[in-house]
């Protein structure tokens, strides 16, 4: 790789593409690279290189096809309470040994106030038939947290990260109209669709970051690369396909110190049951939100019930843009009962695994 190439996510070319790989590569597309340099408005070749380039600079921490796993497997944001002595352990281990538990981040409030003492908090996802509650006692056992809290979606009103497109929001800065929810419902798949669905997920390595990513995935899932996509292209239709996403560093520094977000604030609000969908749109329209979601935190968290996620690089501005949306559900008269940030510190981001087979020996090789 040239040494010369441009690998900050603050060079403009790569801003440009960064600006549309990140979340704006809906779907399954059979050559995801042209779109993504149709779309930024630079070479292909350019886009290959540039991003080729900060994937092994570890700017960019992988690139792959994302899936709906919301559709694919039972999941849950899970609150722990762990003693502060085994805290970082918990961690490592949740990060590091555990494939099912995704987002790992140590958080904190800047008060103490209700829910402050869950310090550590995960995503969990299980295969479809299997149990949280099961995975999640058994999380407890191995690190020594000594309670924890599931907290499923009910609905999904944002679902995306688009770092560098958000850099220049302003506060307020919303869609025309409500985000739309989307539901959590499992789709069944047939072992053919579970293949390609396996095989499509992993992360491309340096080599497949070419104009055609998928043909040694055909030849992992065992079918012709025609069939690959075509049954990909099905997989759409079942709307269990994601984005495809180039997945910034974005809490580490690069090489020369450059980050491309500093603050990640966990937003709650407690608002009357019964209006959590036109909650969740009014807050999931606003550009600012990377997540957005109906979850019941219950008494522990202020019965808190919309919750979403921001990232930005000063802590004022990112309480600026929370002050937006609280103004902007008043003027909606949507009454919010409780509302709080929580700040995430040490994190690590990976891909929940969703694998039946991996559950399965997962389990077997931790068996009490």
């Amino acid at each position: 790789m040239n040494s010369t190439i441009p690998v900050e996510h603050s060079d403009p070319i790569n801003a440009a593409i960064l600006a549309i790989s990140e979340d704006l590569i809906a779907g399954f597309q059979r050559y995801p690279f042209q779109q993504i340099a149709e779309k930024s408005g630079q070479p292909l070749a350019t886009v290959l290189e540039r991003i080729s380039a900060m994937v092994t600079a570890g700017v960019v921490r992988r690139v792959r096809q994302t899936l709906l796993s919301t559709k694919l497997a039972h999941g849950a944001l899970v609150a722990w309470k762990v003693p502060e002595e085994k805290l970082n352990a918990a961690f490592d281990f949740m990060s590091k040994e555990d494939p099912f538990s995704g987002h790992v981040v140590i958080r904190s409030t800047d008060s103490v106030v209700s829910g402050s003492s869950y310090r550590l908090w995960t995503t969990l996802k299980v295969p479809v038939g299997e149990s949280l509650d099961f995975h999640a006692t058994t999380l407890l056992r191995l690190t020594g947290a000594t309670e924890y809290l599931l907290m499923p979606a009910n609905g999904v009103f944002a679902l995306g990260v688009g770092h560098v497109r958000r850099k220049t929001l302003e506060p307020g800065d919303k869609a025309d109209d409500p985000a739309l929810m989307m539901t959590t419902t499992a789709v069944d798949l047939n072992p053919e669709e579970w293949a390609v669905l396996l095989a499509l997920k992993e992360e491309l390595t340096l080599d497949e970051i070419c104009e055609s990513p998928w043909v040694n995935r055909a030849v992992i899932a065992g079918v012709s690369l025609d069939r690959f996509c075509e049954v990909a292209e099905n997989l759409n239709q079942k709307k269990v396909i994601g984005r495809f996403s180039t997945f910034l560093e974005h809490v580490k520094p690069s090489a020369s110190g450059e980050r491309v977000t500093r603050f990640n604030g966990l937003f709650h609000w407690a608002v009357p049951a019964g209006r959590e969908v036109e909650a969740g749109g009014e807050v999931g329209r606003h550009f600012c939100m990377t997540h957005a979601y109906w979850r019941e935190g219950g008494p522990q968290f202020g019965n808190v019930n919309i919750m979403g996620v921001m990232h930005g690089t000063e802590k004022s501005r990112v309480l600026e843009h929370k002050a937006a949306i609280d103004r902007h559900l008043a003027s909606a008269g949507i009454p919010v009962s409780y509302t709080n940030v929580f700040w995430g510190g040490r994190s690590e981001i990976k891909p929940s695994e969703i694998s039946p087979k991996i559950y399965h020996e997962w389990h077997e090789r931790h068996a009490s």
